[in-house]
């Protein structure tokens, strides 16, 4: 599908999960190379940066919401960006650009052409591809939270596995910005060296990187509370477990000596006091809560429990 948006000189070609002639036509209409055409045409695994003809292409990878809770997918953007063109490729619907897309249709019917150039709605795409992974980060942090009250309510077996996915998605998340940090300097340096723009865009290339760096400090603290939450989900779970060690310890304690007693007792030999008297089985048992009164008084004395 081929979206387009018309600005001032220029034009956005956004194609959403596009076929191969689809994207053959746009390139021949612009004048993309061989090179770059081959690039649009499949996804690439890794961030990738070239430049040439007047113009740069960029391709970058956002993390965004899987299909299954705790799962986080990439999704790759390929950029095209020219003096008076910015050619968008997605192989799936990505959520920010599909907002942008709805938004510049209603302002143009509402006041028709935006003022804006080539750098400015550049700038503009990667503000709100960048709030999309701010909000996804935003909402996994809400998961933490939850995950943290359900932590100190007792329930630590079960958040064991939930810290371990908000744990593996911001993980995720940090390795996609990390990967983008280079590629999106590169970028920008070739745009600078093309010279496709004025000299606001020094300006408008440090506000595109400070996205990416405060999207990427975001994740980082977030992934830094969900390590300590971690730890701390650790030792609330070690100390109950030392609990229950505990008391299942003393509990051996207190009866491992009657059970002794009871063993001497059932002994099978000629001749065992009390066992003859009418009264003994209750002398017996007697003496063993005696016992088992003193080992608890013992315990409680040593504060074991």
């Amino acid at each position: 599908m081929i979206f387009r948006y018309e600005y001032l000189n220029g034009v956005w070609v956004d194609l959403e999960q596009p076929s191969e002639n689809e994207i053959r036509q746009v390139a021949e209409e612009f004048s993309v190379g061989e090179h770059m055409e081959k690039e649009l045409l499949y996804p690439t695994p890794m961030p990738l940066v070239a430049g040439g003809d007047n113009m740069a292409l960029l391709v970058l990878h956002f993390p965004s919401h899987g299909e299954n809770d705790g799962e986080t997918k990439s999704q790759e953007v390929d950029f095209v960006v020219g003096k008076n063109f910015i050619i968008t490729v997605r192989y799936e619907v990505v959520a920010s650009l599909h907002r942008l897309k709805k938004l510049l249709e209603a302002q143009n019917m509402v006041g028709g052409r935006v003022l804006v150039t080539t750098d400015v709605l550049l700038e503009i795409l990667f503000a709100h591809l960048y709030t999309s992974v701010r909000d996804h980060i935003n909402h996994v942090a809400d998961n933490l939270s939850r995950v943290e009250k359900e932590m100190f309510d007792g329930r630590e077996r079960m958040t064991v596995r939930s810290i371990s996915n908000i744990s593996r998605e911001f993980l995720h998340a940090e390795a996609a910005l990390a990967t983008q940090e280079e590629s999106l300097g590169n970028f920008i340096n070739v745009l600078s060296r093309l010279g496709l723009f004025d000299d606001t865009f020094k300006l408008r290339a440090e506000r595109i990187m400070a996205e990416r760096s405060n999207a990427a400090r975001i994740v980082k603290t977030h992934r830094a509370i969900a390590a300590e939450m971690r730890e701390t989900n650790n030792a609330l779970l070690s100390a109950k477990q030392n609990e229950i060690i505990k008391i299942l310890t003393v509990v051996s304690f207190v009866f491992l000596p009657l059970a002794l007693i009871a063993k001497i007792f059932a002994m099978k030999i000629t001749y065992m006091p009390l066992v003859d008297d009418q009264n003994g089985f209750w002398i017996i048992l007697g003496f063993m809560l005696f016992v088992a009164l003193l080992l608890i008084l013992f315990v409680a004395r040593k504060r074991w429990i």
